[in-house]
């Protein structure tokens, strides 16, 4: 057993790859539904670290899978955040997890006097019962001794844990119908146009006057396809080839317009051809529909983006690895290619410059000391590269500088992060772990576990029940109010939509700020 520690603590790189193989062969281990998945990775680590209390790889491995995860996070949901932040489902996912770690810091705070606890120590099992690092080192900064540590130490397990545990809980209670939203596809229909109060209109005024999201890609007249400008008048016999994600509104159309005759503009391609390409030159990529001076005689029809077909609406902005389809002569197909780069690389590469600069400004921004009154400065550390990153997300491109990235380089470049981040930390909290519990029995582990039950209890209720948020957006909140990526991956992975997502990106790194400013008026008040 010797050599084996020596090995461990000898080639940490070996050590901290053996723990994500082993914590995924664990995390794959279903009993009755419940699987951990990446978050078996840190209990894993716990062990390992245990067993070789110097088998730790440096802090710096754990922050930067950190800083990928987060900024992964960020550029992909940054709009649904800001969005977020003024719609009633935002506020109502900020109330709960709001009231949820106020009510966790409570029973924490509670622990002083009941329990006998210092203050740094309970506020430690607070910071550590809400996977809250920055919490942790704003305890840190208030005081002078290693109480908030220990306490961190002990709970951190127990706020990974608890939460999953809780998740698979309320699944297996309430039964929730989750449903998946199914992958837009584009629908198309050939209408003859009957309706006499469109005969002598143009295009634009035509486009006003039928349903939403309903586009006319094509006409067909006198035996050719065209495509209508803004000069194109229509009349009477012309064919007009719709297009649309709502099927109801394509059918309200087709009631509009006249009737259906399929097959009189796809069965001829003499004129116009269906092209599709992918977005990947410079040029186009972060640049809006209405924008792109398109090569002449062509006209985007449709957009694919991962398993979605999206309208070309003017306003909307084409993304790395986007696949867009376009009607033009087939005689063009150089030229399109040209235009948009057409690069099967596109999909999953992405912009090493706007990635380095994002997260170099989070970080940035992370230093800055915030003055709060009564309280003091606090720096908001990683959570502030979220923080960018959601911004960059919401803005998508500036200048040069495109900050979005293919949705698969975004998958993984944060499940990359977030699995070293936990090997690391499970590694390099083992020995502590298993100090702090041989020396304070089971005391530790059980508050620890009771504060996470009280954020995931108090956050579940009033998002379920008295909010009555959809109940994969109430994981995701849970997630965020609780803090730890392993916790969110479970969520994803239990509801299979991207609510959980979106729910914890608008809410987590306002309640990463609410733990520190909370520990830190706790920490006055309890006289630590």
């Amino acid at each position: 057993m010797d050599e084996i520690r020596v090995l461990l603590e000898t080639q940490t790189l070996f050590t901290l790859f053996l723990t994500i193989a082993v914590g995924y062969l664990v995390g794959e281990i279903n009993v009755k539904g419940l699987a951990l998945g990446s978050g078996a990775v840190l209990f894993v680590g716990l062990a390992i670290g245990g067993f070789a209390p110097k088998a730790a790889p440096p802090g710096v491995l754990g922050t930067m899978g950190l800083l990928l995860f987060l900024y992964g996070v960020g550029i992909q949901y940054g709009a649904q955040f800001f969005r977020g932040l003024t719609s009633s489902e935002g506020l109502k996912a900020n109330a709960a997890a709001t009231l949820g770690v106020l009510g966790a810091g409570l029973v924490a705070a509670a622990l002083v006097p009941f329990a006998g606890l210092a203050p740094d120590e309970s506020l430690g099992i607070f910071a550590g019962a809400g996977t809250s690092t920055a919490t942790l080192q704003a305890i840190l900064a208030a005081v002078t001794s290693n109480g908030a540590a220990v306490g961190y130490s002990v709970a951190y397990p127990f706020g990974v844990a608890v939460p999953i545990l809780g998740i698979y809980l309320l699944k297996a209670v309430l039964k929730p119908k989750i449903e998946a939203p199914a992958g837009q596809v584009v629908e198309t229909a050939e209408i003859a146009l009957r309706n006499a109060a469109f005969h002598g209109v143009t295009y634009p005024e035509l486009a006003s006057r039928i349903p939403a999201g309903v586009l006319v890609a094509a006409v067909r007249r006198d035996h050719h396809n065209l495509l209508p400008g803004a000069d194109f008048v229509f009349a009477d016999g012309d064919v007009l080839l719709a297009t649309s994600t709502d099927k109801a509104a394509l059918q309200n159309a087709v009631a509009l317009l006249g009737e259906l005759q399929p097959g009189r503009i796809t069965s001829h391609r003499e004129d116009l051809d269906y092209i599709r390409v992918f977005a990947s030159k410079p040029t186009v990529v972060g640049a809006a529909v209405g924008d792109l001076a398109l090569p002449e005689g062509c006209s985007i029809v449709q957009v694919r983006r991962g398993d979605n077909d999206l309208q070309p609406r003017p306003d909307l902005v084409l993304e790395v690895g986007d696949r867009v389809g376009l009607l033009a002569p087939r005689d063009r197909l150089k030229v399109i290619r040209a235009f948009f780069g057409d690069s099967i690389k596109g999909t999953a590469d992405l912009s090493y410059i706007s990635v380095g600069i994002g997260a170099a400004v989070g970080l940035l921004v992370g230093l800055i000391p915030v003055s709060i009154p009564g309280v003091g400065k606090l720096t908001l550390g990683l959570a502030a590269v979220l923080l960018v990153a959601l911004y960059l997300g919401k803005v998508r491109r500036s200048g040069p500088f495109v900050w979005t990235m293919p949705l698969s380089a975004n998958l993984v470049l944060r499940n990359f992060g977030l699995t070293i981040f936990l090997a690391q930390v499970g590694l390099a909290s083992g020995p502590k772990f298993f100090a702090t519990v041989s020396t304070t029995g089971a005391s530790f582990l059980l508050y620890g576990a009771l504060i996470a039950a009280a954020l995931v209890l108090i956050t579940a209720v009033f998002a379920l029940f008295v909010f009555r948020l959809s109940f994969d957006t109430a994981i995701g909140v849970i997630s965020g109010a609780t803090g730890n990526p392993a916790i969110l991956a479970f969520a994803s992975r239990t509801a299979g939509t991207d609510r959980p997502d979106v729910g914890y990106a608008m809410i987590f790194p306002s309640m990463t700020i609410f733990k520190i400013v909370f520990a830190q008026i706790a920490i006055i008040l309890l006289g630590g």
